[in-house]
């Protein structure tokens, strides 16, 4: 087996597959090994999210995340169509359900001529004859977004990079990184590979990745925080309820975008997800806990200020997670047809959301460097969707050092 590449990735999630794809392409003479700690890849928040092709609204003009989303949109749309892909542009409708958010949807709409979206207002009237059963003030209507499963888009991306200069190799969990003016070595439980040039896209575990390369200097600001993102999933029997995406209209404070109804290519429904502070990184089941993770929580300072700063709305979520009615209260502001017996359960999420010690969110993408060395500290939605010109970029980066 060889041990000697021109680059490493660690992390064979959507956005270190894609790094290593674009890797091969920058460089014709290179070799490339990705190690992946799970036994395939996309098993961790690849494989957890809603499958949506984001627009990229949301996002604040001028920011890496407004780019990427847009160029993102674009470009897994394109390799969907070359490979074969089943995608779907949906569409999707952000609902106003109040005076007070049709305030703040005129700023989204706003955004979006800004960052080169096509969106439509729309009247509560014309919203009912789209989707007869959501109910609201008025919507914005972005035609464009679409859905695709992306663990779909992973695999291919794994597939393009196993060839005679790359290789995937899963089961290998990185024990210990070594860099040198020279090289790097990083350290498995199966074996030692040894690179010029290295790209961490490790997700849930970005901070302790980054510690056991040596660079703690650049990441003592900056805690990965696990936030659970719950899902339910529309029976049978509500096959069509809605066709398009449906979003609330989000808090510009949170990172995160509200309980959402998403069509997904398989032909459901998913409802959700919700967002509350995890106690295990990699624990789906409801009430997972990993004491390690916890004693990193307690640690931080940056959890507690986050805490202190958001009492109120952590404490909804946490009852929302705990009592089906209320999570069901936050859909039928905008879907008053659903019943409680529609909310069928399905598998959790888990977001990597980095923090500073001040409590602050970092709401873009963020990356640490060192001579020989690539750490992605933050990929928050629309990671997936921007995954491409990501890659892209974070290759660029490797290549250029």
């Amino acid at each position: 087996m060889a041990t000697d590449f021109t680059y490493a990735v660690v992390g064979a999630g959507i956005v270190g597959l894609s790094t290593a794809y674009h890797l091969l392409a920058a460089d014709p003479a290179a070799t490339v090994v990705v190690l992946e700690a799970e036994d395939a890849v996309g098993r961790h928040q690849t494989g957890h999210n809603s499958g949506v092709i984001h627009s990229g609204i949301y996002y604040e003009p001028g920011s890496l995340k407004a780019r990427f989303s847009r160029a993102g949109e674009r470009a897994t749309k394109a390799f969907c169509r070359e490979h074969g892909i089943a995608f779907a542009e949906c569409g999707k409708l952000i609902v106003a359900t109040t005076s007070a958010e049709l305030d703040r949807m005129a700023a989204l709409e706003k955004r979006a001529e800004v960052n080169g979206i096509a969106c439509r207002r729309i009247g509560a009237a014309e919203l009912t004859e789209l989707e007869p059963n959501v109910t609201g003030v008025g919507a914005l209507h972005l035609p464009a977004t679409g859905i695709v499963d992306y663990r779909h888009v992973t695999r291919r991306l794994a597939d393009l990079v196993g060839g005679p200069r790359g290789t995937v190799r899963t089961r290998a969990r990185v024990l210990a990184i070594d860099e040198t003016a020279t090289r790097v070595t990083i350290s498995t439980g199966n074996d030692v590979v040894s690179c010029e040039r290295l790209v961490v896209c490790a997700g849930l575990q970005a901070d302790r990745l980054a510690e056991r390369a040596g660079v703690g200097e650049v990441v003592r600001d900056i805690q990965i925080l696990p936030f659970r993102g719950e899902y339910y999933r529309l029976p049978p029997s509500r096959k069509g309820f809605v066709e398009r995406l449906i979003y609330p209209v989000p808090d510009p404070e949170l990172p995160f975008l509200g309980v959402h109804l998403s069509p997904t290519i398989g032909g459901g429904i998913t409802v959700g997800p919700n967002a509350v502070l995890g106690l295990a990184r990699e624990g789906y089941p409801k009430f997972s806990v990993d004491l390690r993770d916890v004693g990193r929580l307690a640690a931080f300072p940056g959890t507690w200020r986050l805490a202190a700063d958001n009492v109120s709305t952590g404490l909804w979520e946490v009852r929302d997670s705990v009592w089906k009615r209320g999570y069901l209260r936050a859909c039928r502001k905008y879907a008053p047809a659903l019943e409680l017996s529609d909310l069928q359960p399905a598998e959790a999420g888990i977001r990597a959301q980095a923090v500073r010690r001040d409590g602050s969110l970092i709401h873009d993408f963020a990356v640490a460097q060192t001579a020989r060395m690539v750490h992605v500290l933050n990929s928050p939605s629309p990671a997936a969707t921007a995954a491409l010109p990501i890659g892209d970029h974070l290759a660029g980066l490797a290549v250029a050092r």
